[in-house]
């Protein structure tokens, strides 16, 4: 059984967001879709667009770069450093919107295992409230939502 849609997402202070997430798929799992640059091109853009670059320099310094090309015809672009990396268990690193490259976020994924799930959460912290409530109202959410989803559903295809 997968758990399509069901990331919960909350803002624990005024400069962070909160995402959680359960999948049905063991957390080496998650986190080699998470980590794999043609695993990543699979799930990222969820249903929004098609994912032309993952570049993955899988170490603390190196770095990271997706973009997408969107249905709509336009070009999305992040970009940030590893910070800290535990396999299957920790990644820390910054995250740069390249259309507004003032804000950068922080974020850590945690990856927890229980009875072969995996709960995902991501803590992104923002330096400022207004740059945490203008990543809140891009639509994040549900883009974030679909891409959890073929995520799980990418995991699930490695078993």
């Amino acid at each position: 059984m997968t758990s399509s849609g069901t990331a919960v997402v909350t803002l624990p202070t005024d400069t962070q967001i909160l995402i959680t997430r359960d999948f049905d798929a063991p957390r080496h799992l998650i986190y080699k879709a998470w980590t794999t640059p043609d695993l990543i091109k699979r799930w990222w853009s969820g249903n929004q667009g098609e994912v032309t670059i993952a570049d993955v320099d899988l170490r603390v310094g190196g770095m990271w770069r997706y973009v997408m090309t969107a249905n709509g015809g336009f070009e999305v672009a992040f970009h940030g450093e590893f910070r800290e990396l535990v396999p299957n268990e920790r990644i820390v690193s910054t995250e740069i919107y390249e259309a507004m490259p003032e804000a950068e976020a922080v974020n850590t994924l945690t990856f927890t295992e229980k009875d072969g799930r995996t709960t995902l959460t991501i803590l992104v912290q923002h330096d400022r409230q207004e740059i945490r409530d203008a990543h809140i109202n891009s639509g994040m959410e549900g883009g974030m939502q679909e891409a959890m989803d073929h995520l799980e559903q990418v995991a699930l295809s490695l078993r």
